[in-house]
């Protein structure tokens, strides 16, 4: 793995042997994120449409809470 700055390695393709998961309700011409989680328990995200580019890196706990946001409805607004 490559050094983490902020929680954003240099690359995406620094995060060797993780899998990236697209959700089933992406945009039609793949422009989405991709998750992966990481051997230490945390969760990478990346543009699907570049992906050997910039990987931002959560813990588990960021993570959770936004699905929890987004479940709520509380980020709506920002596709309404």
């Amino acid at each position: 793995m490559t050094h983490t700055y902020n929680g954003m390695p240099s690359t995406a393709a620094g995060l060797a042997g993780v899998t990236w998961q697209k959700s089933a309700h992406s945009n039609p011409n793949g422009a989405c994120v991709e998750v992966a989680t990481l051997p230490d328990g945390g969760v990478a995200v990346r543009n699907s449409r570049f992906p050997s580019g910039p990987a931002l890196v959560y813990t588990r706990a960021e993570i959770a809470a936004f699905l929890a946001g987004a479940k709520d409805g509380e980020f709506d607004h920002v596709v309404a």
